[in-house]
Order: structure tokens, then sequence, then C-alpha cells
């Protein structure tokens, strides 16, 4: 639930903070430009079937790109998850860990994690607590045991492998969850040192093969490929009452380059389409108010944004 409600916060706040940033840049904008002549040409409607000057095609290829590139920074995290999650569940002997990675890497950081689990003093945890705790330390010897002669991953029996993971995970989860206890008297270093130790030996469980990142990356680009218009037609034409101006454009794709790229390095996911939309609507605001938005558009994609979460979660039951 803890992670539902971090998911929850993150698709709500995303458009939100989209909304509100393009409208603050619309403004920065304007004024920077103001006096001049780069203005006319950022906030006016476009002339049909005449291009851009060079100067603001460059930007908005630049901005074009910066939304494609964090957008597949973002979503096809998704995509991997998703079918690295198959294929550890329906082939484990393969893909349970990673064959690449080098055992020799990990008796050090275990013995390091040993000495921070002893220094824990269990007297005043509850039974729950400590029965977590002595699970961990069971777990992490098993783990220094397998390890400290182990010369790679595909000597481990294919129908332990598993089993390898589940000790790594949950004694990490356990560890994680044990060590944010106000009872637990360990300093600032130590709980720094056990994360960063912990880290370390799940990179032998968190991986995907760069087969599975091409597939996810082509299936992203195809996707858009196919799709493209429809989405351009919605977010260019339907969501305001006139034309994008270029200022409009290119403010809503640097705020939902720069929410989206941020959600990826704080390991949050956001919907591109939320995040776009809601910049979109943000500059129709700062352009003519709330007046420029069409309200049957805003009303379909409101309806959209909160049926799909409890629908596909309906789905998936």
């Amino acid at each position: 639930w803890d992670k539902a409600k971090e998911i929850g916060l993150s698709l709500l706040i995303s458009p939100l903070f989209g909304f509100s940033m393009t409208i603050i840049l619309m403004y920065i904008i304007r004024s920077l430009t103001k006096k001049s002549s780069y203005g006319d040409s950022l906030f006016k409607e476009p002339k049909k079937n005449s291009p851009p000057p060079v100067w603001i095609r460059s930007i908005l290829i630049l901005t074009c790109t910066l939304v494609s590139f964090f957008h597949g920074s973002n979503d096809g995290q998704k995509g991997v998850g998703l079918v690295m999650l198959i294929l550890i569940g329906i082939v484990p002997a393969y893909f349970a860990l990673d064959q690449s990675f080098l055992p020799s890497r990990l008796p050090e950081s275990l013995a390091r994690i040993e000495q921070i689990i002893k220094s824990i003093d269990s007297s005043p945890l509850s039974a729950s607590d400590k029965a977590q705790l002595e699970e961990a330390t069971a777990m992490n010897q098993r783990l220094q045991a397998r390890f400290s002669t182990l010369m790679d991953i595909p000597s481990i029996p294919k129908g332990e492998r598993f089993l390898v993971r589940k000790d790594i995970m949950v004694m990490e989860r356990n560890l994680s969850e044990v060590a944010k206890r106000q009872d637990v008297k360990l300093s600032e270093s130590e709980k720094t040192s056990l994360k960063e130790e912990l880290k370390k030996v799940r990179k032998v469980t968190d991986y995907s093969p760069k087969w599975v990142l091409l597939m996810i990356s082509i299936s992203l680009g195809l996707g858009t490929m196919i799709g493209w218009k429809r989405i351009v037609k919605t977010v260019g034409e339907k969501i305001g009452k006139e034309h994008l101006t270029y200022a409009q454009g290119a403010s809503a794709e640097m705020v939902a380059a720069s929410t989206i790229g941020l959600s990826s390095y704080f390991g949050l996911p956001v919907s591109t389409t939320h995040v776009l939309s809601s910049g979109i609507a943000g500059s129709m605001v700062a352009n003519k108010g709330v007046k420029n938005l069409q309200p049957d558009t805003v009303r379909n994609i409101l309806i959209a944004w909160f049926l799909t979460l409890p629908v596909v979660m309906l789905m998936a039951g």
C-alpha cells in the first residue's frame, strides 16, 4: 500500500506540476521577449503551410527530442520491468539472477552487512521485528556460504537460483524495514553503509538483458510512429480553442521533459500524456485565461485519468 500511495501521489502531482510550471515559464518567456522582435514570432499562431524560422525550428526539435528521450527513460522502465517479471516468473533458472555478474564482488558486502546486523541490539525490538532480523541474519549467512567459493552465477544449480534471488530480496526488505525503527540504535553512517552494501548485493537481481532494453525501445518507437497523429491532433488542436503558438509548444515540452526526467531520477512512474496535456492546458490558460480551454476535451481527459487506474486494477484482478 505504501508503493500504491507513492504511485497515486506521483500521478496526481505531476499533471498539477506540469500545468502550473508551464504558466510560470510562459510568463518568463513573455517578459524576456516583450521588447524584442522574437516575441511576435513566438506568441503568434503559426501561418498555415509556412515553415517556422530556423531558430524556432531548432528549439522545437530540441524540446521534442528531450520529451521523447525522457518519455523513453520513464515508460521504458515500466516495459522492461514487466517483461523481466514475466521472464523471471516463467523461466527463473535463466533470468532470476544476472548470469554475467561476478560473484567475487559480493562476499565483502555481505560481510559488512553482517557486521552491521551484529551491532543492532534486538532486545527493545518487537517480536515481529526480531523475527525479521533473525531471518535476515540466516539469509546473510546462507548467501555468504554460497558466494565465498562461487566462480560464476551459472555454477549455481538451476533449481536453486530463484531461492538465491528470494534470499537477497527478502534480506534487503527486512533489513531496510528494521533499520527505520526508532528502537534500532544505528548511526547515520551505519545506516548509509547498510543501504549502499544492500544496493551492491541487489545488482545480481536488479538487471535486464540488452535484448529486452532494445525490444522495449523499438516497441515504444514503433508505437509512437503508428499512433502519433491522433495524439498530436488532440494535444495540439483540441485542448485549447486556438492553435498552439511556438512559445506554448516549446514551454509545455520543456516542462514535460523536466518533470518526466526528475520522476525517472527519483524512480517515480508518471504518465507522459498526463504531464504534456496538462502543460498544454497551462499554456492556454497563460495565454488567454481559463476561457481559452475546450471544456469537453478537458472533461474527457480528466475522466480518462480517473478511470484508468481502477479499471486496469479490476481487469488485472
